[in-house]
């Protein structure tokens, strides 16, 4: 007799410990922990240059970036082992958005400058099929998702982070971290630091901002999510993982290796 069960079967959504899922991230404390790079320039060819050169994977940044979503979707699509190596900056809660990425292949979404416990809440309906969330049901790509129940497999594989930019959400950090079926935090450190009235600059080492990244980290900790941080140095970046502060981190910008390797070389040239 033919299996008459339902694409989507019922079943409890249970929170995952921060080590476990998609990205397969090593667990706390690792200088190896994965490494992502932000992408503005909708190509393909920098992405796979990325992976390459030892990147866990890449950010495709629909927020600051150029991209719309057929680029992001190409990119995706490009990377081999996208539901590992690729998440994507959307531009804001957009249901039909956060689906077409993850329809495409993306291993999860970085939803920006949530502030409250309802946008949490929007962020995982967005990303998780029912009974966690209410993504719609849209199949792309064949066997991108394991196991005969395609979407507790998908809601399994896909995270849902939610980006703390601001002094408000620093403020409302525990309501925002606990909301069911969140995966985890991502921090901005520049946009946080404008909203505290500092510069708006990466890896700080001390100070006011470093004390409202920390409470950021250390709280989704106690809630069980995963941890994550933008950096701009290797090095920043590796004392953020080696520590246990975070499980991930976004690691520059192409633009940005860009701008530099270009001023270093014209600089060489003219000195």
């Amino acid at each position: 007799m033919a299996d008459r069960r339902a694409p989507c079967r019922a079943g409890v959504h249970q929170r995952r410990r921060p080590e476990a899922g998609g990205l397969g991230l090593p667990g706390r404390g690792q200088v190896n922990a994965p490494a992502f790079l932000h992408l503005g320039v909708g190509s393909q060819l920098i992405a796979e240059h990325a992976v390459a050169a030892g990147f866990t994977g890449v950010v495709v940044d629909m927020q600051h970036g150029e991209h719309d979503l057929g680029s992001a979707t190409r990119i995706i699509r490009s990377v081999p082992g996208s539901l590992t190596r690729t998440l994507v900056r959307v531009p804001s809660i957009d249901p039909g958005v956060i689906g077409s990425v993850l329809d495409a292949g993306a291993g999860g979404i970085i939803a920006p400058c949530v502030e409250s416990a309802e946008q949490a809440r929007a962020v995982v309906a967005a990303a998780k099929f029912a009974p966690a969330g209410a993504r719609s049901l849209g199949p792309q790509r064949p066997g991108l998702y394991e196991g005969p129940d395609l979407c507790a497999s998908a809601n399994g594989a896909v995270r849902a982070y939610v980006q703390i930019e601001s002094a408000l959400g620093v403020e409302r950090r525990r309501d925002i971290l606990t909301v069911p079926g969140l995966d985890g935090v991502y921090v901005g450190p520049a946009d946080l630091a404008l909203t505290m009235g500092q510069p708006p600059r990466m890896d700080w080492e001390d100070g006011p901002v470093r004390e409202a990244i920390d409470a950021v980290l250390a709280t989704a900790r106690e809630a069980g999510v995963s941890t994550g941080i933008f950096c701009l140095s290797g090095e920043y970046a590796r004392d953020m993982a080696a520590s246990g502060r975070a499980d991930f981190v976004g690691l520059g910008t192409d633009l940005g290796l860009l701008a530099r390797a270009t001023r270093h070389l014209i600089g060489s040239y003219r000195a």
